[in-house]
């Protein structure tokens, strides 16, 4: 390593590591990984580049802090710096990573997890990582295909497993958004704690929703994905 990269190496905090799998597991979806070199907290982000010469992007990890391999979900933007490139990465490939950070955990006991696209990951890097006891998870996307990892939280999660699908229909899915869920539970427990992930616009509307329906402001909880 020549000097110039091992002062970028401090001064970004972002190591180099090769990927061990690239699966697209939805149509401009895509799941990597890397082995796992640091503990983490489920629910953390790392950040992710491909040289030093662009600033990195954030992701939440996706998988449990036990297994051998960090994994990460993102969908491509096409008019992204980092995503189409990052999904034509294939096994042994290096990118850049930084050490998992962040405060968004969630604690022991009955809680809601309410995500939207992509933003299931650090939900279920907490399912994984065995924190799904008393937990409700409410997931909601645009297309049926966009309910990642469904066959497994339905079969683990059962009736706390919720899903809401805006553009199509299907048996047992809620059909609209997750707002237009929550606006039809006639109560909700205001002595839980509210987990929220996805785009700033839902976060903002499930909030202001939760808090009109008496749920208190600190027991809402945010991620917000750009």
């Amino acid at each position: 390593m020549s000097k110039t990269e091992e002062y970028q190496k401090k001064e970004t905090g972002l190591f180099e590591v090769e990927l061990t799998d690239n699966q697209e597991i939805s149509p401009g979806v895509h799941l990597i990984a890397w082995r796992r070199m640091h503990d983490f907290n489920p629910g953390q982000v790392v950040k992710i580049a491909l040289d030093y010469q662009h600033p990195p992007r954030i992701y939440s990890v996706c998988s449990g802090n036990q297994e051998e391999e960090i994994r990460v979900l993102f969908n491509i933007k096409n008019e992204g710096l980092l995503t189409p490139r990052l999904s034509s990465r294939i096994p042994g490939d290096r990118i850049l990573v930084s050490r998992p950070y962040g405060s968004f955990t969630s604690e022991s006991g009955p809680a809601w997890w309410i995500a939207t696209g992509t933003g299931i990951a650090p939900f279920y890097s907490m399912f994984r990582s065995g924190h799904a006891a008393g937990k409700t998870l409410v997931h909601g996307v645009r297309r049926l295909n966009q309910f990642y990892f469904e066959d497994e939280l339905e079969w683990a999660l059962g009736e706390n497993y919720l899903r809401c699908c805006s553009a199509e229909q299907s048996c047992n899915v809620f059909p609209g958004r997750v707002t237009d869920f929550l606006e039809q539970q006639k109560e909700l427990p205001l002595d839980q704690n509210y987990y929220l992930c996805g785009k700033a616009l839902m976060v903002v509307e499930v909030r202001d929703l939760l808090i009109a329906k008496g749920v208190p402001y600190q027991n809402i909880v945010a991620e917000i994905y750009f």
